[in-house]
């Protein structure tokens, strides 16, 4: 359910797009805008719950915790992960395109709590995976205006942890703008393609498996496990981003699972292959 919340950090998403535009010529930026927190090190924490599906997969919502960190720190940028964190270690460019590398990790706790369908609960709870491995991206910015951005990334993880043992890709495209000097707000596109291991861990239904749960035994294969679209709208609550200080976001999504990992009996018949997904934060910046 958290691998839904891919703006989670939205929460404190002022500072990325705008700390990147900073570096901008002084004929391009707008003296409002120089010598704001984001320049050099800074660091932005947070927190909020988010209303989502008990499983991926699950017709069931339960409210769910969401710790957030973000900053740059010696030149290391620091970005949320649904679960986890990335770093940046290139740094910002003044130019019109930033490439991003780096390392991301994540924890994976689908079917590791919170199970609220007592089918599903019957055949216990999962492991939780540490997913980590490496990061890329590019963004351009001043798309439509001098402070937006258009940007690309993936991160390809593996579980090292012991639990599925597999493979996940997860690629997104995010547009994001501020609305005014204390608004903004992103608009993200997202995917998931795992592997046989991963998907066999999550979704297979073993003959063990079918003889305690009653469900009808199902052989997960690998390939494309969602899409999805979500939404963010941040506010700061001194009208002025620059400054630091808190911040509220709203966050909406919608996510459709795909092939193997809707026709599950766990979706198809104990859930719902539509997920959904609402959330509020607050996050300070200093």
């Amino acid at each position: 359910m958290i691998g839904r919340l891919a703006l989670v950090g939205a929460t404190l998403a002022f500072a990325s797009p705008l700390a990147a535009q900073e570096a901008g010529d002084d004929d391009t930026t707008p003296p409002s805008y120089e010598g704001t927190v984001f320049d050099g090190d800074y660091l932005s924490v947070g927190a909020g719950i988010a209303y989502v599906p008990s499983y991926d997969g699950s017709d069931d919502y339960v409210i769910s915790p969401l710790p957030i960190v973000q900053g740059s720190l010696g030149g290391v940028d620091i970005n949320p992960r649904p679960g986890g964190v990335a770093l940046d270690f290139i740094p910002d460019s003044d130019g019109s395109v930033d490439l991003s590398l780096g390392i991301a990790g994540r924890l994976q706790r689908n079917r590791a709590s919170q199970i609220e369908d007592p089918v599903v609960r019957s055949l216990g709870e999962l492991d939780t995976a540490i997913e980590v491995g490496p990061t890329a991206g590019i963004s351009f910015p001043g798309v439509l205006n001098p402070y937006d951005s258009l940007s690309f990334s993936s991160d390809v993880r593996w579980d090292v942890a012991g639990a599925h043992e597999g493979m996940v890709v997860a690629p997104s495209v995010t547009y994001f703008t501020p609305l005014s000097r204390g608004i903004a707000a992103s608009l993200t596109v997202s995917t998931n393609h795992v592997d046989g291991d991963y998907a066999d861990y999550y979704y297979s239904v073993s003959p063990a498996d079918s003889l305690v749960s009653g469900l009808p035994t199902f052989d997960a294969d690998g390939g494309f496990k969602d899409v999805g679209v979500t939404l963010f709208m941040g506010f700061d609550l001194d009208g002025d981003v620059t400054n630091g200080g808190l911040a509220i976001a709203a966050i909406a999504g919608y996510s459709r699972l795909l092939g193997d990992f809707e026709d599950t009996p766990f979706t198809s018949i104990r859930g719902s292959a539509d997920q959904f997904l609402v959330g509020v934060g607050l996050g300070y910046t200093y």
